[in-house]
């Protein structure tokens, strides 16, 4: 399929295309740039706009004796609830130190303890203190900063354009099923053709399918949307996780203020509005436990007191701990109303990361010939059916990597020229409200067979028609188009798994 634009576009030409400039495209944008491969960035917003610079979670990796690369991969595959690719966590979690290492060598600067060495954070569903952070919170931040910095000093003499404010349609296909560029939208409106014989996509996450989430604006799908039209095969999206200790802000729509996991790594612990110790018997690791288990605690606490959020008490930190440690959080706590140095913090869990999405391996290859996948719009089997905390930025950083060597180094073989698919039509952008509501409701932390098929009737409704692309009714489109995977495999899921819980199915299915 691929979507109904109208007239001729225009046609350009190169011989690699990255879609998206977060950790995971950046990453692959630097072996591109420095082999002089002829090569275009897209990237829907400015250069650096991307969910990595949202992170506040950090880099996980083996660094200290007391650790062990066997303890990080049983961790991911406990995090994963069974269902992760033990191989692929096996070589992603032994190629972790060495690419976190590269990134610092490139200039990247990570919070060091007082003897130097860096400083060791401890998170949900981790047995040892293996994240390394910046700024406290702001890992992601300084990880896109010291990628785009190395970049930008590659682009001199560089056959490498990145080209912004521009957004992807379509992948284009040749007519033996191979990737031969992009189908672009640019700020001015006008649809371009840029054809390629490699296409990288980094273009990140679905979140904004649910009405308060962690993710940036730009976390529409575009991607996974775009490569479910050229063929590609997706995978596991159905495990949509939510992070447990969003900001509970009632009044705002905006984005959801994330309070890290690392909070409750240095002693914060949830509560309920008796103060109540939520987790106390549920799991071994308490407050730590993995994200989806708490976040199934959290809702399963809410439907017994009626409330409409529980407490994160991290009072005992102390104001110059809470500035030291988390500056970013607590301004953005106090810009919402909440002091967490005076008072607990009100918290429910929020739509956070897609474990699914397009399949692919380590190295971005995906069903598609000539078509990648890197970063969290790709599902490498790391994952499997829940994401261990700070996992993903150090899959963004190997995977990028590994797609940008490959690309840089191997032989490349021509695609041929596009062809045009079935026509598919636009989907009005009025309908986005309701379905977002419908997820929320029904394909949130819990959910049944018949409140999947309601948010899938309220899907299939939205109206479609001779619209043109833009922004608005592409957003729409996309967002429909991974709403309507998601909730096929979620209701085809009949146990519950990781993020994935069923109220009806609630135990596992050994088959």
């Amino acid at each position: 399929m691929m979507l109904v634009t109208g007239g001729r576009p225009a046609l350009e030409f190169t011989r690699v295309v990255v879609v998206g400039t977060g950790a995971a495209g950046l990453s692959a944008l630097l072996h591109l740039a420095a082999a002089g491969v002829d090569c275009v960035a897209v990237t829907r917003g400015a250069a650096t706009d991307s969910a990595t610079s949202w992170a506040q979670g950090g880099l996980a990796a083996v660094w200290d004796a007391s650790d062990s690369l066997d303890a990080h991969v049983a961790d991911t595959l406990a995090a994963g609830a069974g269902l992760c690719d033990e191989a692929v966590v096996r070589d992603l979690v032994a190629s972790a130190p060495g690419a976190i290492s590269r990134l610092i060598e490139a200039g990247a600067r990570f919070d060091r303890d007082a003897s130097g060495d860096l400083d060791l954070h401890l998170e949900g569903g981790h047995s040892a203190r293996r994240i390394i952070h910046a700024d406290g919170d702001a890992s992601g931040a300084e990880m896109e900063r010291a990628l785009w910095a190395a970049l930008r000093r590659g682009l001199a003499g560089s056959r490498t354009r990145i080209r912004e404010h521009t957004r992807l349609v379509d992948v284009l296909t040749d007519v033996d099923g191979r990737a031969c560029g992009v189908r672009l939208l640019g700020a001015d409106g006008a649809i371009v053709d840029l054809l390629a014989d490699a296409v990288v996509l980094a273009t990140g996450g679905i979140g904004q399918l649910w009405p308060v989430t962690t993710n940036p604006p730009v976390a529409t799908g575009d991607g996974l949307a775009a490569a479910m039209r050229a063929g590609a095969q997706p995978r596991d999206l159905e495990f949509m996780q939510f992070h447990p200790t969003v900001l509970a802000d009632p009044q705002s729509r905006q984005r959801g203020v994330l309070v890290s996991e690392a909070v409750r790594g240095e002693g914060a612990f949830l509560v309920d509005r008796t103060g109540a110790r939520i987790m106390t018997g549920l799991h071994a690791l308490g407050d730590l436990a993995p994200r989806d288990v708490v976040s199934a605690a959290i809702m399963a606490s809410l439907r017994r007191s009626g409330e409409p959020h529980v407490l994160l008490d991290a009072r005992a930190f102390g104001a110059d701990f809470w500035e030291r440690k988390f500056p970013g959080i607590l301004e953005l706590c106090r810009g919402r109303g909440v002091d967490p140095v005076t008072e607990p913090i009100p918290v429910h869990p929020a739509a956070h990361y897609s474990c699914g999405g397009v399949a692919a391996t380590l190295d971005g290859r995906t069903s598609v010939p000539g078509l990648f996948a890197v970063g969290e719009v790709a599902s490498t089997g790391v994952h499997g059916a829940n994401r261990l905390a700070s996992n993903s930025l150090t899959e963004a950083l190997v995977a990028g990597d590994r797609v940008g060597r490959l690309l840089a180094t191997g032989p490349l073989p021509h695609a041929g020229a596009p062809m045009e698919r079935a026509a598919q039509a636009t989907v009005a952008a009025a309908g986005l409200p309701g379905l977002k509501s419908a997820m929320q409701e029904h394909a949130f932390v819990e959910r049944t067979e018949a409140g999947l098929r309601e948010a899938a009737a309220v899907a299939a409704a939205m109206g479609s028609g001779p619209w043109a692309v833009d922004d608005a009714s592409l957003t729409a489109t996309n967002l429909r188009a991974c709403a309507e995977a998601l909730l096929a495999g979620a209701i085809a899921r009949t146990d519950s798994a990781g993020c994935h819980r069923r109220l009806d199915h609630s135990e596992r299915n050994a088959a």
